[in-house]
């Protein structure tokens, strides 16, 4: 008898000592959650893997899809689980080996975890090589096949795979602890923000709008955003902060060159009041090194002398073709390059400071009302709830008007990681 699984691989929590059982087990819940609403039975960790049984075969390749867009999950293999009886086996393995997609050789790769089978590995792969090589006519490879089946007789059961479905990698979501991500509707943050989750943070988004003087549409943007980045089940929370008026308060009491990083310096000391609310241990910004005019190494100073927390830049060492690429891979990049008008584009002045003076700017950071601009944002901020496996939400702040709905993505679309 046989029954659909997906079989869930990692590799760095392999490399990890005495709490590997902890990223398991952490892994093997967020699974849980993001299957949620699929047709499935016990997600469980096995030897070196997790194993998901999938009630309804027709759904399987739709399962395996979206548990690969999870952090920490190296690949995916649909397969069989089976008893320990040989010609289930080959059957299986058989069954396996044709979904795995066109193939002139294969190779089998056998494990035996139980002792108190009678075959060892290796007569295994012989003997369900030698069935697969008759039934297809296929070459045998045993060092670069097209198509390797692998066989494990783990805890009473066989585990029988061939198909792959490669993952993102990483850490599983929850086990490095909560950050706070600056997230524009851009191409930047999103993919910052993504890198953080498969290092294992979890994500809550602070969004800067600049709503009176804009309209709301980078706020639609950036929660479209947040429910491709929710598939990864490490994004708890989106907050919206409207930041147009006190942008229109420093531009009119402040040097005109030094107007973004002013901006970017409020924008800092609103995220870091969140993060304690949040309990968050850093902040994350988009951020690469001489991308635009706020972002040269004296600028970078001139904002982080504002910070009391560390400020994480996942991206400070890459160019934007590299950036692009994991936003398309992320399924960001066609909502980032939607029309909308972004806060930071706001009373921009002619010619942005581009190598900063520190002195110049604590001098025009300390004639503006800072304490009172914090707290006007936090008073104005609403958040919307995007359900990070084990995020438990603050009981800081009082209860904002529902945000609007947005569509949900598509797991199995081509723009998925």
């Amino acid at each position: 008898m046989f029954e659909r699984v997906c079989l869930v691989h990692y590799n760095e929590i392999g490399l990890k000592g005495r709490n590997r059982a902890q990223f398991e087990r952490r892994l093997r819940d967020n699974i849980g959650a993001a299957l949620a609403d699929f047709p499935i039975g016990p997600v469980e960790c096995i030897v070196s893997r997790v194993t998901v049984v999938v009630r309804d075969p027709n759904r399987t390749l739709e399962i395996a899809r979206r548990i690969a867009l999870l952090p920490g999950v190296q690949f995916v293999s649909p397969g069989y689980r089976t008893a320990r009886e040989p010609e289930e086996m080959e059957r299986a393995a058989l069954m396996a080996l044709r979904e795995a997609g066109p193939f002139d050789t294969f190779a089998v790769e056998s494990r035996r975890s139980n002792t108190d089978y009678p075959e060892g590995s290796m007569d295994i792969s012989r003997r369900v090589g030698a069935f697969l090589k008759e039934q297809t006519g296929a070459g045998v490879n045993l060092t670069a096949p097209d198509t390797r089946v692998t066989i494990a007789v783990v805890q009473g059961s066989v585990y029988i795979s061939a198909a792959i479905i490669q993952g993102i990698g990483g850490l599983p979501a929850g086990m490095s602890g909560r950050i706070i991500s600056l997230l524009s509707a851009g191409i930047d943050s999103p993919v910052a923000s993504w890198r953080m989750m498969r290092r294992g943070a979890t994500v809550c988004g602070v969004h800067f709008s600049g709503r009176p003087q804009t309209n709301d549409a980078s706020e639609r943007l950036v929660f479209e955003i947040g429910e491709q980045l929710a598939l990864t089940g490490g994004l708890g929370r989106i907050y919206v902060v409207p930041l147009g008026d006190l942008q229109k308060e420093i531009a009119l009491a402040s040097p005109p060159d030094l107007r973004v990083l002013l901006y970017r310096r409020l924008m800092i000391r609103v995220a870091e009041k969140i993060a304690v609310g949040e309990r968050a241990k850093a902040l994350v910004t988009g951020e690469s090194l001489g991308q635009v005019a706020s972002q040269t190494l004296e600028n970078i100073m001139a904002v982080d002398e504002a910070a009391t927390l560390p400020v994480l830049r996942p991206l400070i060492g890459n160019d934007k073709l590299e950036i692009i690429a994991d936003a398309k891979r992320i399924g960001t990049y066609d909502i980032s390059t939607t029309d909308h008008t972004d806060c930071c584009t706001l009373f921009m002045p002619r010619t942005p400071e581009t190598h900063a003076r520190m002195n110049e700017v604590l001098d025009a950071w300390a004639a503006l009302d800072i304490e009172r601009m914090v707290a006007d944002s936090i008073a104005g901020m609403t958040w919307r709830e995007f359900g990070a496996s084990g995020y438990r939400p603050p009981k800081a702040w009082p209860t904002p008007a529902p945000a609007a709905p947005v569509a949900q993505p598509d797991p199995s679309s081509p723009t998925a990681p």
